[in-house]
Order: C-alpha cells, then structure tokens, then sequence
C-alpha cells in the first residue's frame, strides 16, 4: 500500500512565535513521525515576495525558519525539507496551471477579495494595491502541492479554499490532459489550538502582540509578565474561561498541570504567580530547543547543505514529473518523435467523456455524458477522489463487473455500453 502524503509549508515572513508553534510547527514534526505517511516541508519564499520587498527580510526570515524546523525535531533524512525556490519545476507547474485556470476562480479567492472589499470601502480603485501576484497565488499553491502528488494537506478551517481551488485547478488540467494530477483533500484539525496573544487578541505579528518561540529567557519572562489580566487581587477567585495566560498555558501543559492551574485559580493565586508558573512551564519545553536553535543560526552554512540536500531529494521525485506533464501538453522533443500524425479534433470531440466532481455532502461522484454532453449515467458517491478515478479507469476498460451506475431517464444499459466501447476504442 503505497504512503500518504502530507505537505506543509511556511512563508518566510517572519520570525516564529508560540502561537506558530503549537498551531503549526509542533503538531507537524509529531505527524511526520506516523507510520504509513510521507512528509514534505518547505519553506514557501516565492509566496513571501508578495508580501515582503526587504530582501535581507525575506534572508533572515528563511534562515530562521529553517532553523526552527530543525530546532524542534524536525528530522530532514525522513522527511522532504525544502526551500520552495530551490524547486524550478514548481514555478514551470504554475504557467501550466495557469493555461487551465479560469480567471473567474480566482476572482473568488480570499485574500484577493479582502483587498477588493478593502479598496472599495476606501472609496478607491478596486484593484489598487493588487499585484498579479497577490492575485495568482492560488495556483502558485497548487502547483506547490500538486507538483509532489500530495494527498493530504493539514490547514486551519479559514484556508480550507486553497485546497479547493487546488482541487479545481488540477479537475480542469485532468480533464484536458489525462488524469495525471492528484486531487488533494484538507486535512483540518479543529482541535489545533489558536493561542491569544499578549494583548487577548490571536497572535499575531500583524498585531504586534505575538510572543518569539525562541527568544532570550529574560525576554520571555518580561512578555509573559506583560499578558493582560484583569484586576482581581490575590486571594479573589480567577475566572479561567476568557483568561490569556489561562488559554497558553493550557497549550503546553499536561492535563494534570491544566488541572492543577484551574484549581489555582479557584483558590485566588495572583496573577503574578500564574504568570511565573506559565514562563516555568514554557521554559521547561522550549529552553533545550532554544540551545539547538541558537547553534543552528551561528551556523547558516550548515543550514543552507541540509536545504540543498532536501531540493536534491525532492527534485528527484519533481523533475521526472514534469517531465510527463510536459509530453501530456505538448512540450515535446521533435526529435523523439516518428511521422507526425494528425489527429481529429473533431473525432476527439465526438467521443464520451467522464465530468469528476464533489458535492456538498463531502463526497466525490462522476457522470458519463456523451459527445454532445448528454447525460448517460451517475455514480455513487465515493470516498475520496483516488476511488472514483479507480472506477473511471475501470470503466474506461470497459470493465462493469461490480461498479454501480444510475442511468439517466430514457438511456438503456446498451447506450452506456456503446460509449464505453468508444472510449476503450480510442484508447
């Protein structure tokens, strides 16, 4: 059975916190050490430059990050650990996606939307601001986990539509070009922690109350004292739902630990206390990452051999790749190639063809429809996308034994037998 695959990648705009930490970095070293998996990582420098313009920026945002991945157990000889620029066959996907993608999906994409809604609130230009960058990375972030076949891709809830449009962009080249392309599916972890930041607000470096994974000890201890409390004394009763420092210890504490806080709050521990027990409980588990990650940065030159190892690594895999989705378009070498036959456009528009797609319901169907796009037959839903491009395979051949088909009104079994022997034909 072959492995699943996961990819995970951050963009290197920024240095690290704890709410990375826990949300994102912690729980994906603990997955890439499940049995049956393959685990790619990467950090994703092409999508910072639509963000960021400071290329010493854009430098040391890469070395950190790569350092933290390292720092925190991330073992690169069992997973693919890779700078995203090191790949150039991500960027040559990209232009291929790009020749299927309709400008119309795109036009739905989030963040493009947001600076839309943003820029006509303000009265101004719909689209001032909007780089084609900004408004092409939905299919940069395709290509980047479409290029290395992967299954499963963990993400928040909010981020769940690049992965359908990574779906829809790899359905459009299918259709076209063979099924060649793995459709993926969101891993979504609803149990991952969203940990508030200094001011109660979600942690983030946009406002300015994020807590740096791996700064100095003392520097630590003075954010954590700086947590926003309210103003019960010691001795009064702490409530523990809505409390801050309440929510980032219980992320890193045991649930015996988690107890005994609550049972502190309970009893009126100051919050002067709470907040030395919070620094005590993170130091315990970030100090020795905080040694490796300290020797790690004195020494980029090690960091930038293991980056280089990893492209090797995940070139080997990409390179012949995009080789066959080079032939599968057109991009061939002349050379290799007998008498040029010319083929029917209009016998290939004649024949059937198989439409893939999901539901609402969470399921993947396919129909059968014939060469003017008539509808001959609806399967049921399957699991996941591998299942029913097995059944389309399946059908192809025109093997029936054991697949189940709804025939739409007026077609007959020898209706969908005919289209089927058509299509195993032309094979």
């Amino acid at each position: 059975m072959k492995p699943v695959r996961y990819l995970t990648g951050i963009t290197t705009t920024g240095t690290p916190h704890l709410g990375n930490y826990v949300g994102a970095l912690r729980p994906a070293v603990e997955a890439s050490r499940r049995a049956g998996t393959e685990n790619f990582y990467f950090l994703a420098d092409y999508h910072a430059l639509i963000k960021c313009d400071d290329p010493a920026r854009m430098q040391r945002s890469t070395l950190e990050i790569a350092a933290c991945w390292l720092a925190i157990g991330l073992d690169p000889e069992h997973v693919f650990f890779y700078r995203q620029s090191d790949i150039p066959e991500i960027p040559e996907l990209t232009w291929l996606l790009t020749c299927v993608t309709g400008k119309g999906l795109l036009n739905r994409a989030h963040a493009y939307k947001a600076s839309v809604d943003k820029n006509a609130a303000a009265g101004i230009d719909a689209d001032d601001g909007v780089t084609a960058g900004l408004f092409m990375y939905p299919v940069l972030m395709a290509a980047d986990i479409l290029m290395f076949k992967a299954h499963k891709i963990p993400v928040g809830r909010d981020q769940a539509q690049h992965i359908e449009m990574a779906r829809d962009i790899a359905s459009s080249f299918n259709h076209l070009y063979g099924e060649l392309l793995v459709l993926p599916e969101a891993a979504i972890d609803d149990n991952v922690a969203l940990l508030p930041g200094t001011d109660g607000r979600k942690m983030s470096k946009s406002y300015d109350n994020a807590i740096p994974l791996f700064q100095p000890r003392e520097q630590l201890r003075k954010q954590i004292a700086g947590i926003v409390t309210d103003s019960r004394a010691p001795g009064e009763p702490k409530q523990a739902e809505g409390s801050a420092l309440f929510q980032i210890y219980e992320a890193f504490a045991s649930p015996a630990e988690t107890q005994q806080l609550l049972q502190a709050y309970a009893d009126g521990i100051s919050w002067a206390d709470a907040k030395q027990m919070l620094f005590e409980r993170i130091e315990r588990e970030v100090a020795p990452m905080r040694e490796r990650y300290d020797a790690l940065m004195t020494n980029p030159a090690e960091i930038e051999k293991t980056l280089q190892r990893g492209a090797e690594k995940a070139r080997a895999l990409a390179t012949p790749y995009i080789g066959e989705l080079r032939h599968a378009v057109g991009l061939r070498n002349l050379a290799a190639q007998a008498a040029p036959v010319k083929k029917d456009k209009a016998a290939k528009a004649a024949l059937p063809s198989f439409k893939q797609y999901r539901e609402a319901d969470g399921l993947h169907y396919f129909k059968l429809v014939d060469a003017q796009g008539r509808l001959l037959a609806q399967s049921s839903g399957f699991a996941s996308p591998q299942d029913a491009g097995r059944t389309i395979a399946q059908l192809k051949r025109n093997e029936l034994t054991g697949v189940s088909l709804q025939l739409a009104d007026g077609i007959t079994d020898a209706d969908v037998a005919n289209a089927l022997s058509a299509l195993d034909a032309a094979a």
